[in-house]
């Protein structure tokens, strides 16, 4: 075996791995997973609320 066909060879198990994972992350047993992980920004019941600005001592100093 020649090093050429050993670069071959990882080069097709390589393919056909991320093909597994491609067709493992598509299937339909993740859909309801990544529906509801898609919706958790909006899920959140809190209001946002700012909170005032920071002052700090650089800042006072250059305002006097």
């Amino acid at each position: 075996m020649d090093i050429n066909d050993l670069r071959s060879l990882v080069t097709v198990l390589a393919f056909i791995a991320f093909m597994g994972i491609v067709w493992w992350a598509y299937s339909d047993r993740r859909k309801k997973t990544y529906d509801e992980a898609a919706m958790m920004p909006l899920d959140d019941d809190s209001p946002f609320v700012p909170s005032a600005p920071q002052v700090t001592e650089n800042q006072e100093r250059k305002s006097s």
